[in-house]
């Protein structure tokens, strides 16, 4: 919303592209419709159902690809030649990295002060948003991101020094199956937080576990990995104030019935 909403009339006119696996592409498409501007969405064939269902019954227009052999963000961009529309990216714009960054605002907003922040991380707009809001009400915080151990482009660049591209990860965590970190993000992330680690996706699976039969969150998988890494015990968080970023809730039915029944 907070991108679009800084559109032309013009542009709202001729309308956004966007490429997402799921929770952007609903993003996109609910913030199209609430302020009437036409919206395309770039996905991939293995996205959750309940993500493609959501995007299509908010307005959106879906167009599908193969991730394993297709760019998205080349697909996107072509269509937004074509067509004249505004591309809208997933994580790497400073309005898209604001507008997430709100998560971490409201968070300390509502609780007070944070010893330590732990956030998912994908393609880096959510943490370099959330690191950046955190720590300029919070200097001290530290902030951790957490991706899962197939998905480690983030752990791989920030030890290079620079963004490093992996090949695309199979990973239960839909919202991390990025191959690279952004241009953008990278280096604000690379400034501002405390590290980057990763879990498993077996460690995942558990987080998701307790957090619907003990807390009564449906949390989807990327949602639930830095809750992974507070359960495995590898901080030392003993009378820390810990905030957790739970960042969606569409997790596949089958995939909840799996676990539920594990």
């Amino acid at each position: 919303y907070n991108r679009l909403s800084a559109l032309s009339a013009e542009e709202r006119k001729r309308g956004v592209v966007a490429f997402s696996s799921g929770n952007h592409a609903q993003g996109v498409a609910l913030a199209a419709r609430e302020l009437r501007v036409p919206a395309t969405v770039v996905m991939p064939t293995d996205a959750p159902a309940l993500k493609v269902a959501a995007t299509l019954g908010y307005g959106a227009d879906v167009v599908r690809y193969d991730r394993l052999s297709e760019d998205r963000e080349a697909i996107a961009r072509a269509l937004a030649e074509e067509r004249g529309m505004t591309l809208v990216p997933p994580y790497d714009h400073p309005l898209i990295m604001a507008g997430q960054g709100t998560a971490a605002l409201e968070l300390v907003e509502e609780v007070g002060p944070l010893d330590w922040l732990l956030a998912p991380v994908g393609g880096g707009g959510l943490l370099s948003g959330c690191v950046t809001a955190a720590r300029g009400l919070l200097p001290e915080v530290r902030v951790v991101g957490v991706e899962t151990e197939t998905s480690n482009d983030w752990v791989l660049s920030l030890a290079a020094g620079h963004p490093v591209r992996i090949p695309p990860p199979d990973t239960i965590a839909d919202g991390m199956r990025t191959q690279q970190p952004g241009a953008l993000t990278f280096p604000i992330v690379q400034r501002l937080a405390h590290s980057v680690t990763t879990v498993s996706d077996a460690d995942v699976k558990q987080a998701m576990r307790l957090l619907l039969l003990r807390m009564k969150l449906l949390v989807e998988p990327t949602g639930a990995v830095p809750v992974a890494l507070l359960l495995s015990g590898r901080l030392d968080l003993r009378g820390q104030r810990v905030g957790v970023i739970l960042s969606g809730g569409n997790a596949d039915p089958a995939l909840v019935a799996e676990i539920t029944a594990a």
